[in-house]
């Protein structure tokens, strides 16, 4: 029962992060891009802070510390793996965090 809940939680947690990493936008056909291929630093740190903090909570605290550490494993990967793509390609977050609309 322990490993069910364990996958579970680690399962959750990719599934919610990948989720969270589609976008809604439309292929601009007049400005053909190179498409990026494979997962963003975001989703991998998110994965692998995912199962770190899982398996770590789990030795330390059973269930209910398998599925908090996941938890804080989960935001703390996405948190550094976002860092790294932002290190990566800052125009394309500044594009998005400019708070003034321009009229």
């Amino acid at each position: 029962m322990k490993k069910i809940h364990l996958l579970f939680t680690i399962l959750l947690s990719a599934f919610l992060i990948e989720s969270s990493s589609l976008y809604a936008q439309d292929k601009d056909d007049d400005n053909p891009k190179e498409e990026k291929k494979g997962m963003s630093k975001k989703g991998k740190g998110a994965i692998i802070g995912g199962v770190g903090g899982a398996v770590g909570g789990a030795v330390i605290g059973g269930k209910k510390g398998a599925v908090i550490g996941g938890a804080a494993g989960t935001a703390g990967g996405a948190a550094v793996g976002r860092k790294k793509d932002k290190k990566k390609d800052p125009e394309r977050y500044d594009q998005y965090s400019d708070k003034k609309k321009e009229d």
